[in-house]
């Protein structure tokens, strides 16, 4: 790593802490050439792979969950802050997994399960987008299962 201000490549930690929200540690520095400060934040390497439908792979990317859920979201009572920490919340999930594969439908279902205990039409929502109704019907037949009672044992 570089200064970001004169390219020096040494410089002190002057700070550390936990950005719990991201899943990074924030760090101030100082650049022992320029003496100048800047933050870092440093990440968990998401090694996890997507399996998508038509069989390609493609990295688990969190900002993309976050962008659904708040998507599904909107206009309901769950708040963007909440629908972010059920991100967090299934990025730890799979994190502890031992496998570093997943495929888009279980990730999808994972998704579906904690809205559908949270808000009906965040979850109907998802469901829109997840499971490509081709036609009303099948919109239809995932409104009657609304009512059913997710498995609300597990923490949200």
């Amino acid at each position: 790593m570089r200064c970001p201000f004169c390219s020096h490549e040494e410089f002190k930690v002057t700070d550390s802490r936990n950005a719990e929200q991201t899943n990074a540690i924030r760090r101030r520095r100082e650049c022992l050439k320029c003496l100048r400060r800047f933050t870092t934040f440093e990440t968990v390497d998401l090694t996890i792979q997507v399996r998508k439908r038509d069989g390609h792979y493609e990295d688990f990317q969190q900002e993309k969950l976050i962008k659904g859920l708040e998507a599904a979201c909107r206009h309901t009572h769950i708040s963007r802050h909440q629908a972010q920490e059920i991100a967090y919340k299934i990025t730890a999930e799979l994190m502890e997994r031992p496998a570093r594969e997943i495929e888009a439908t279980e990730l999808g279902a994972i998704v579906m399960k904690r809205l559908q205990a949270l808000d009906s039409v965040a979850y109907i929502r998802f469901a829109c987008v997840y499971r490509r109704f081709k036609d009303v019907d099948e919109l239809k037949v995932a409104l009657e299962n609304v009512g059913e009672p997710a498995n609300a044992a597990e923490e949200i």
